[in-house]
């Protein structure tokens, strides 16, 4: 483990940039997301992003394939191609548990290449969280919020932001920072009273003991017909905000756009919220608010888990609790459908 001073940390930012494209929480117009850094940009480490990190390796729009036609030549170029090496700065333990459920999606025969060499490019650095928001739940889907992992860990405390490689990706990286320094006792007792305060705060959160014991694959048909889903999706507006701030959500769409000298095939975030998500020719199997709203919850905590280990795909960011114009979001899902260990 070693370490550098807050009042420095730009040096840190500087030189991890001279090596490689650095992308961490900047604040622009308002709004914290996952910016490419450049210097005099307003880094903050300490909220939490709108957007997550997932958009860094499954961005929002991409271009996947370029058609370019001369006459009668089409020449066909994959836009993706092999990604350099790049860092993700400052990655919460409830984004970095998002990768790994991704991974599960997107590394699945067929594997989908572009994210794959995103995936093998990149170099997360992890932060642990010193001030979890109040909507944070990330605890009830066993994510410690102390000990946030990645490639390489990181933690505020006492003045110094401390880093541990934890991959070899990350050591190859964490041995080429020479703005670092080395720590002693004092330093290593420092981040271990971090780790403590943080499970105590961590602990102490309103929707820390959230009980999901009925959400599991041999309850599916019984959860699917409970009557609480028309209920709890009566005020839904299927704007699908809630899966544009979600990190696990993984739908898209792809399209063609005509361009002054061919085509262009891109990918784009798509939402189960929406009328037209599963719309085909034939006919639309969710032709209802309800039926679109029990989707997305069903997914998240039944139909995932019961094919993925029992991984659930939510990980307690609490990032749909504050978007939802309706406060419609997961957690009531739990509370009426499953209930809270703490009543």
């Amino acid at each position: 483990m070693k370490k550098i001073a807050l009042s420095n940390i730009n040096a840190l930012y500087d030189e991890i940039s001279s090596l490689c494209e650095l992308y961490l929480p900047v604040l622009t117009a308002g709004a914290l997301n996952y910016q490419k850094y450049a210097k005099g940009a307003r880094v903050d480490l300490n909220g939490q992003t709108v957007k997550s990190a997932k958009e860094v390796f499954f961005p929002q729009s991409e271009t996947l394939i370029d058609f370019k036609v001369t006459n009668d030549n089409i020449e066909i170029k994959d836009a993706r191609g092999v990604k350099d090496l790049f860092v993700v700065f400052g990655v919460r333990a409830c984004d970095q548990r998002s990768f790994e459920i991704l991974d599960r999606v997107f590394l699945a025969d067929p594997v989908d290449t572009g994210y794959q060499n995103k995936r093998e490019a990149g170099v997360v650095i992890t932060l642990a969280c010193n001030s979890p928001v109040q909507s944070c739940f990330c605890k009830n889907f066993g994510i410690d919020a102390s000990s946030p992992k990645g490639d390489i860990e990181s933690r505020i405390a006492n003045g110094y932001l401390y880093l541990e490689p934890l991959t070899e990706k990350g050591k190859k990286l964490f041995d080429k920072l020479t703005v670092l320094d080395c720590c002693d006792e004092a330093d290593e007792k420092a981040a271990d009273d971090n780790k403590k305060e943080i499970t105590a705060k961590i602990d102490a959160l309103p929707l820390s003991g959230l009980d999901l014991s009925e959400f599991k694959g041999e309850n599916l048909m019984p959860l699917f017909n409970r009557p609480e889903w028309d209920e709890l999706s009566e005020a839904c507006l299927g704007c699908g905000a809630c899966t544009f701030v979600c990190p696990t959500c993984q739908c898209f769409d792809i399209k063609d756009y005509k361009t002054n000298n061919g085509v262009q095939r891109y990918r784009c975030w798509d939402s189960c919220m929406y009328s037209d998500f599963t719309k085909m020719a034939a006919a639309n199997p969710r032709t209802t608010q309800m039926q679109r709203y029990r989707q997305r919850f069903m997914h998240k905590l039944v139909y995932f888990p019961a094919n993925n280990d029992g991984i659930y795909s939510c990980v307690g960011c609490g990032r749909c609790v504050k978007k939802c114009p309706q406060s419609l979001n997961i957690v009531k899902v739990i509370k009426k459908l499953g209930g809270n260990k703490n009543d």
